[in-house]
């Protein structure tokens, strides 16, 4: 039976919902940002005339787009607001949150589902993260390739199977790459052009059925092999965290494997390119020599790629 499972790193916390040893679905949560689900009283501090939006400034300090907005607000003025959807970061600007007036109690956004346990069972983040890093997914005959656009994650369908039998075969990985990556919003896939139109209608029919249970609208392949899907977008993407920033999930990464360190020694030693030891904040290493309970050291190889940070103990 499938179960949602959470560990609570440094820097994030990660779920994953398992089914007998198989990663179905993933969530990568980093914290101090507005997230979907927080209700919250904040300062309306922009507004066009006539307009039912605006932009709110929240008790942490960040700010959100607001929709929805009742005649009577006025800028200066509290409103309560609940978060609808957190802030995405694209390359060379930041989207921000979005929000909208609520008669809701102030709450928390709510934490990832699941169980808390100290560790993923081996190999099961490290499978999701690698592919969320490569932003590349391999199955029989193809690879999916899956990139994130300021408007839109499109994934691209590539092989030496022919059309029908290498569309038909990307269906299954497709659909399991979008729940494991954690997509949503707007997603474009590049499917090999299928010129007859019971081809597409076969792989029409077969992507409705991978996709059961996941909620979307979904439009008919085109001639040109395009299908194109809309799901409720809350937060950024395994996928779009990854891609988006890059130093710091390698940091994270890293982290995360000096925390597991079992072998003996009073130290740690992390060896990193140094843009990714850069983007760890005090307070990341101070927790980690506190779960460790040993001394942190560093060492900066500009040879090693941002992914490949390690750790080891080392006696005193």
């Amino acid at each position: 039976m499938a179960e949602w499972l959470v560990e609570a790193g440094i820097g994030e916390t990660r779920a994953l919902l398992v089914d007998r040893g198989e990663v179905l679905a993933a969530r990568l949560d980093w914290p101090g940002r507005l997230a979907a689900g927080l209700v919250e009283d904040a300062i309306l501090i922009a507004r066009a005339a006539g307009s039912r939006r605006g932009t709110a400034r929240f008790a942490n300090g960040e700010e959100a787009l607001v929709d929805q907005l009742p005649v009577d607000a006025q800028e200066g003025a509290p409103i309560r607001l609940k978060v609808t959807r957190s802030a995405l970061a694209e390359a060379g600007r930041l989207k921000r949150a979005q929000a909208r007036p609520t008669g809701d109690a102030p709450c928390p956004a709510p934490s990832p589902p699941g169980k808390i346990i100290p560790c993923f069972p081996a190999g099961l983040w490290e499978e999701v993260w690698g592919e969320a890093w490569d932003g590349s997914v391999d199955f029989a005959g193809g690879t999916l390739t899956i990139s994130p656009t300021p408007a839109m994650t499109v994934i691209d369908i590539d092989g030496d199977l022919p059309a029908r039998s290498l569309a038909l075969a990307a269906v299954a990985p497709l659909a399991a790459s979008i729940r494991r990556l954690d997509l949503a919003g707007s997603i474009a896939i590049d499917f090999p052009t299928l010129a007859d139109k019971a081809d597409r209608q076969a792989v029409d029919t077969a992507l409705a059925a991978a996709l059961q249970g996941w909620p979307h609208e979904r439009t008919a392949m085109n001639g040109f092999g395009l299908v194109h899907l809309v799901a409720r977008l809350e937060r950024p993407s395994l996928l779009h965290r990854l891609a988006m920033n890059r130093n710091r999930a390698a940091a994270l990464m890293l982290l995360r494997r000096a925390e597991q360190v079992r072998d003996p020694g009073s130290q740690l030693l992390l060896t990193a390119h140094p843009d990714v030891r850069h983007a760890v904040i005090p307070e990341w290493e101070t927790e980690l020599a506190r779960r460790a309970g040993r001394a942190i050291r560093w060492q900066d190889d500009t040879g090693l790629a941002p992914e490949s940070g390690f750790a080891q103990a080392l006696q005193s």
